[in-house]
This record gives C-alpha cells, sequence and structure tokens, in this order.
C-alpha cells in the first residue's frame, strides 16, 4: 500500500489561501507545512533546502501558493532556490518555469502575445519622452510595474491630464521602475473576469465588480465578487491564455469590452476566495485533490 504524500505548501504563513490549501491537504493526508521563503535555506554543501529543521527535499511535492508578499527581482532568486528542488526530484505546483515566466510581467505578456492572445495596446520603452509620446496617442493609459500583483503601483493617465502632470507622472513612475511598460485603457462594464483552470482544466468564472469610486475592479480596491457564466468561445480564450505556460492552477483575467474580449494577464498564484465567494466552488480542495492525484500517479510509475 502507498503511503499518503507529504506535500507542503510555499506562501505567506496566516494568509487566508496559503492556510486553506494546508488544511485541504492536512484533511485528505494528515501532514501539514507551510513554508515562508523568507526563512529557507539553500545548502549546497550539504545538498539541502531547509525550513526550521525540515528538509524540503524529502518531501513528495510542494505548492507554491505565495513566493512572497510582494513580487520584485528577489521573488525571482526565490524560485531559483525552489528550483534545486524540483532538479532533485521534488514535484513543484506549478513547476518553477511556468511560475517564473509570470513573475514579471513583461515575459508574461511576451507569452501571450506571441501565441495571438487578445490584449490591450501594449508599449514598452525606457525613453521618457517615447512614454510620452504613447501615452498622448493612447489617450488614456496605465503605467505597469513590472513586477506587480492586485493594481499595485499602477498609474492611471487620462486624456484630460496636462502635459505636466503626465510628465511628472512618468518621473516618479521611473523612480522605482527600469522600463515604462504601457497599456491602452479599455472600456469595462465596470466588471474584469477571473478564469479558473486546475491543472489546464476549466473550473468555473467569477466576475469582479468595482465600487465605482476606483478605476480598477481588484478587491484591494473594494470591489466584490460576482458569479458569471461565460460561452463556450470564452472559456477556449482563457483556456489559450493558460496554456502558454505551465502551470498547476491560475487564474485568467479577462475583460469584456465593446471591441470583444481581452486578457489582462494569466496568474502564477491565483487565489481561491473568487472562486468561493463568486462561484460558490472550494478551490483549495479541488486542487489539493488533483496534486494528490499526480503524486500518487508519479509514486505508481515509479513503483
Amino acid at each position: 500500500m502507498l503511503n499518503k504524500p507529504k506535500i507542503g505548501v510555499i506562501g505567506i504563513p496566516g494568509k487566508w489561501s496559503t492556510e486553506v490549501l494546508a488544511d485541504r491537504l492536512e484533511e485528505r493526508t494528515g501532514f501539514r507545512a507551510v513554508i515562508d521563503m523568507n526563512q529557507v535555506e539553500l545548502r549546497l554543501d550539504t545538498q539541502q533546502l531547509m525550513y526550521q529543521g525540515l528538509d524540503l527535499l524529502t518531501l513528495d511535492g510542494l505548492i507554491i501558493k505565495k513566493i512572497s508578499e510582494v513580487y520584485s527581482p528577489a521573488t525571482e532568486d526565490r524560485i531559483h532556490m525552489l528550483s534545486f528542488a524540483e532538479r532533485a526530484g521534488v514535484k513543484l505546483f506549478s513547476p518553477t518555469q511556468g511560475v517564473g515566466n509570470l513573475v514579471n510581467r513583461l515575459s508574461g505578456t511576451l507569452a501571450l502575445q506571441q501565441s495571438h492572445i487578445p490584449m490591450p495596446k501594449t508599449r514598452v520603452t525606457e525613453s521618457a519622452e517615447q512614454a510620452f509620446t504613447t501615452v498622448r496617442e493612447f489617450g488614456s493609459a496605465i503605467l505597469k510595474p513590472l513586477y506587480s500583483t492586485k493594481a499595485r503601483g499602477m498609474i492611471m493617465l487620462t486624456k484630460d491630464d496636462s502635459d505636466e502632470f503626465v510628465r511628472n507622472a512618468l518621473e516618479k513612475y521611473r523612480e522605482t521602475q527600469t522600463i515604462y511598460y504601457i497599456q491602452q485603457t479599455v472600456k469595462l462594464d465596470g466588471r474584469d473576469l477571473g478564469m479558473v483552470f486546475v491543472g489546464g482544466e476549466y473550473l468555473c468564472t467569477y466576475a469582479r465588480v468595482g465600487n465605482k469610486d476606483s478605476w480598477n475592479t481588484t478587491i484591494n480596491s473594494g470591489g466584490k465578487y460576482e458569479r458569471f457564466e461565460p460561452d463556450a468561445e470564452l472559456i477556449e480564450l482563457g483556456r489559450r491564455a493558460q496554456s502558454c505556460y505551465d502551470l498547476s492552477f491560475t487564474t485568467v483575467d479577462i475583460a469584456l469590452t465593446d471591441q470583444g474580449p481581452v486578457v489582462f494577464e494569466v496568474s502564477a498564484f491565483g487565489g481561491f476566495k473568487g472562486a468561493l465567494e463568486g462561484c460558490d466552488i472550494d478551490a483549495a480542495s479541488v486542487y489539493a485533490d488533483y496534486i494528490l492525484q499526480k503524486c500518487v500517479s508519479q509514486e505508481i510509475n515509479k513503483a
């Protein structure tokens, strides 16, 4: 009889999505480990990846639920550390290469563009003057940091802003960013969609509905979740977008515009709350079952 696999959760201790996934795994296996990358030590001399006395290489799998509170180049360093475990035979959910391609907004965007996924008009440059010209050409645009989630650090510029205001905003943005990532705004109906996939299979779609006081619909800015029933064509768009990466669990952010649907981004660390509150689906349980099935199948194949 096969032993129950031991799966660790890379996440933020105390955060709901991290803890609920650890709960679901513990219910099924009796094992629980929430791992904060801030406390992980890679010991190349002894070939160990240690966390509070636990060698992560002794586990059957690791789930990258949340690798850091805020995206930054340091997040990529953590991915490299986890790739050590992956090369040693520990199953990673999602694989580090798929996650790594999405931590940086530019690399994630290029993957979507190369697969001809419809996106808002986007331009990238180091030139402040070219950025100014682009913002004026777009009329209304958003400056997006290469490392950010939930609209953090984004700057909205409109055609009503003066030239001086736009130039000052560009200067302020460049104080913390190495390059301008500029995306033309699209007309939304006050909501955008989160389409959830587990192991590449469609699970559900929820809408994030804005509170009318913010230009974005994120929950951080006061939005709320609602159920949404997409048609087959829209589901296929989401499927194509997430297939640009090798991800075990993801949420595809889609907007319905007057020019058709566009994909904003694919998340490397999609949460569970939207599926629960918008669709009444316990995505953490679905994901836990998927992971255990993969780990058991791997053990059977080894045997």
